[in-house]
């Protein structure tokens, strides 16, 4: 499993709230709801059962309790359902999405030894679910995260905004310096044939477009998942060589008829399936180093994993260029 350390995000004891309504063993079904009545208790989400340790044993839902007939026994019943439970430090998205996973709309937390904490009810994993979506938006588009109100970005000063986006931005523009460079590397063959230069901003767009498609899936991917890396880059390598080569066969007889040069043609399709191969793989690997190092893997797309895609796509295409054309 690939689980990124993230020490400054909030974890499940964060979001612990009074959600919970304490059941024992023995307890019937209506001696719960007359105990619901009586203190009249309106903001609950689970029944926890729990034993004289405080041990939780299983839960209910509000429906699975009035379903239940007045005399049967809640630990039955509650043990019968094998819903998540989380620990005190789980984060806050793996547990969200262990709520959307298994279907529920609240989470026990509980300690090592079992004992309940607390319960996590369905609006504070909603909370959580549109607070990490907002953030990974900010961070697919360079956008640091320098404080809670980051999430705000469009309403705080000019001033802020900036500071925000600067930083990736700044790589990025070291990157298209050495884009440059590697364009200019080759300004005698685009003199002698401009034809080459028409195919650039195409397969640029074509190969981070790819790119951020991965990314958009890795970003969270990565933190979820339980497959190992080696299955997800192979996974990544086939579909990004499957969409080139898509790409490539519908390129190939439109560059072919137009500029009625085959050789041309066939750099140009065997740079756009190989851009669109490797833009696939550095959309999931770029993320997963960013992990391994304790950032946070949003960050490696936007304008880092462009800039790199870019200049990795020149250089394919300037290679199959100078090696069939030129």
């Amino acid at each position: 499993m690939l689980h990124p350390h993230k020490p400054t995000r909030e974890t499940s004891i964060d979001h612990v709230g009074p959600q919970a309504v304490l059941a024992h063993p023995g307890d019937t079904a209506v001696a719960v709801r007359s105990r619901i009545r009586d203190l009249r208790r309106t903001t609950w989400d689970l029944v926890c059962v729990i034993d004289r340790d405080g041990r939780l044993l299983g839960t209910l839902t509000a429906a699975e309790l009035l379903a239940l007939p007045d005399e049967a026994e809640i630990s039955a019943a509650a043990t019968r359902r094998n819903g998540p439970r989380v620990m005190p430090g789980t984060d806050q998205e793996m547990m969200a999405s262990m709520a959307l996973h298994h279907g529920v709309a609240a989470v026990p937390v509980v300690d090592s030894t079992d004992r309940l904490v607390g319960v996590v009810g369905p609006a504070k994993l909603m909370a959580i679910l549109r607070r990490e979506h907002v953030e990974d938006l900010h961070r697919l588009a360079g956008i640091t995260r320098e404080s809670n109100h980051a999430r705000e970005a469009i309403e705080e000063p000019p001033m802020r905004r900036a500071r925000h986006r600067l930083p990736w931005l700044v790589v990025g523009l070291g990157g298209s310096m050495v884009a440059t460079f590697v364009v200019a590397r080759f300004e005698a063959e685009l003199a002698a044939k401009p034809a080459l230069a028409f195919f650039v901003p195409g397969l640029v767009y074509l190969a981070d477009a790819i790119g951020t498609q991965s990314e958009a899936v890795a970003v969270r991917g990565l933190s979820l998942s339980h497959l190992g890396l080696a299955r997800l880059i192979g996974g990544e390598l086939r579909t990004g060589l499957l969409v080139g080569l898509v790409l490539a066969l519908l390129a190939f007889p439109m560059v072919w008829l137009v500029f009625g040069e085959l050789r041309l043609a066939v750099a140009v399709t065997l740079a756009l399936a190989g851009a669109s191969a490797l833009a696939s793989v550095l959309g999931l690997l770029l993320p997963w180093l960013l992990a391994r190092v304790g950032s946070d893997p949003a960050y490696g797309s936007g304008p880092l994993a462009t800039i790199v895609q870019d200049v990795l796509s020149l250089l394919i295409y300037f290679a199959c260029v100078s090696a069939i054309v030129l």
